[in-house]
């Protein structure tokens, strides 16, 4: 084996391999961190990272799968920021209505912003499919969609009124020390993980973007599938915007704004293919930490809003170009 093979096939086991590169610059920008910001070792700091990545994995899971499968979700932060706002209207409604049941506002909330989340995947899944259009598309349709019908809702202006026990026992919640989202956040990765591992759906998504006419050979459901992925993004997108609007007290139309472009970012430094078939959820979730503490490390270093923009456009443009190579190499 030439030099050159042997360089070509690290490159692609540090991409693509089953621990990749990920984890070894997580260690890096940790350690550089606490080394030019001792506050971010501090127990508070640590938790609110925790937290933030449990919101951006919730979202970069659903995002994966859509990957997976060869299609693509621009909608997903229009997602959040809906089904905060009809949880939040629901919510407040049947608390007006019955002050002494808070658990009924709160279940009845929660179920419309489950509802919506769902609805938009699988409007997306079926728009897709029944009308062969494109990802891309579609979910940039839905986008604006979605997103222009929550500032119509609620005209700009957050929604109050929430009980105060969905902001106490969820939002804000902390149990054994954890913040409570990243307890949901560990159970919808464990499941999509045994799912990817050990079911034959799993497989199916896999060879569904791998190779679409190969799968509909094979007698694979391909629509059915595709429905499905975009319908459980449309649900961890929802999870996510239940879990903000529990903490800041309020259904905002502005909220997840910035989470569309992170979840790709997310999918794409763990190594997820635009091209489908790739994708493991424990290096997105890898991945979703790896710009967690990059965000909190410039929010500590009190590096201006606008260059963070910035730094996270370039880290999604050089995973995409890293996933590239890595494809012409393997090729």
């Amino acid at each position: 084996m030439t030099a050159l093979a042997a360089e070509s096939r690290l490159r692609r086991h540090l991409l693509r391999g089953p621990i990749g590169l990920l984890p070894v610059l997580l260690l890096l920008l940790i350690a550089g961190t606490a080394a030019a910001e001792p506050r971010f070792l501090n127990p508070l700091n640590i938790a609110n990272v925790a937290r933030n990545t449990a919101y951006l994995t919730l979202v970069a899971t659903g995002q994966m799968l859509v990957l997976v499968t060869g299609g693509f979700d621009l909608a997903i932060g229009s997602v959040v920021a809906l089904s905060s706002v009809v949880s939040a209207l629901v919510m407040a409604s049947l608390y007006v209505v019955w002050p002494d049941w808070p658990a009924l506002a709160i279940a009845g909330g929660v179920a419309a912003g489950l509802a919506t989340g769902i609805a938009a995947g699988v409007f997306n899944g079926v728009c897709v499919t029944l009308l062969k259009a494109s990802p891309f598309m579609v979910t940039l349709g839905s986008l604006s969609a979605l997103s222009g019908l929550a500032f119509f809702l609620t005209a700009g202006t957050p929604i109050y009124g929430l009980p105060d026990a969905f902001t106490r026992d969820f939002g804000r919640a902390v149990w054994l020390g954890i913040p409570l989202p990243v307890f949901f956040a560990v159970g919808i990765a464990a499941a999509v993980w045994f799912v990817q591992n050990w079911t034959a759906v799993g497989r199916h998504w896999y060879a569904i973007g791998g190779n679409p006419k190969a799968a509909v050979v094979s007698g694979i459901a391909v629509g059915r599938n595709i429905v499905a992925v975009y319908a459980i993004s449309g649900i961890s997108a929802s999870v996510a915007g239940l879990l903000l609007t529990s903490r800041i007290g309020s259904g905002q139309a502005t909220l997840g704004s910035d989470l569309m472009l992170q979840s790709i970012a997310a999918t794409m430094v763990a190594g997820v293919s635009l091209r489908g078939g790739v994708g493991r959820i424990e290096r997105v979730v890898l991945g979703a930490l790896f710009l967690s503490v990059i965000n909190n490390s410039m929010n500590l270093l009190r590096i201006d809003s606008k260059a963070q923009t910035i730094v996270m456009g370039l880290v999604v443009v050089l995973a995409v170009l890293l996933d590239q190579s890595s494809r012409r190499e393997g090729s």
